[in-house]
């Protein structure tokens, strides 16, 4: 997806940095909380604000390669903003994301610790405080099987 974006900005004329930096910021150096499964569930949600001068919020898990996932960003109640922009990046260096609703969905290419970061949209800011709501769904290796064919 962001991968579309890249080549879409450079046919346009537009700075790939400016592209790559909503997606590649600074993984190495973030502290990112880790989102925990209640033993038996396959999702989980987390919640959070960004303070208006705030880009974004990173959480962690863990996952093995061929299981599918579904990342989806809503807007979390009494908040005027939403956080919608999510960036999953795999333990390979590679990251996928999007904005708005599903920000990812698909079969891991690899098994390790995956970050996302959830961040604002920028374009779409009034520099007010900006919320999220966001579901983590993991399906485990037998039932992503028939999905990711691994």
């Amino acid at each position: 997806m962001f991968s579309q974006l890249k080549r879409s900005a450079v046919a346009l004329g537009v700075s790939s940095a400016l592209v790559l930096s909503m997606g590649a910021a600074a993984t190495s150096a973030q502290a990112a909380d880790t989102i925990h499964f209640a033993k038996g569930h396959i999702s989980q949600h987390v919640t959070g604000k960004l303070a208006p001068k705030e880009t974004g919020d990173w959480y962690q898990f863990g996952a093995a390669a061929g299981q599918y996932v579904v990342i989806n960003i809503a807007p979390l109640a009494g908040t005027k903003e939403t956080a919608n922009v999510g960036v999953l990046h795999m333990p390979d260096g590679s990251y996928d994301g999007n904005k708005g609703g599903i920000v990812y969905q698909g079969c891991l290419p690899t098994t390790g610790t995956y970050k996302l970061r959830i961040a604002r949209n920028n374009m779409a800011t009034q520099g007010l405080t900006a919320g999220y709501d966001a579901e983590v769904v993991i399906l485990p290796k037998y039932a992503s099987q028939d999905i990711c064919g691994a």
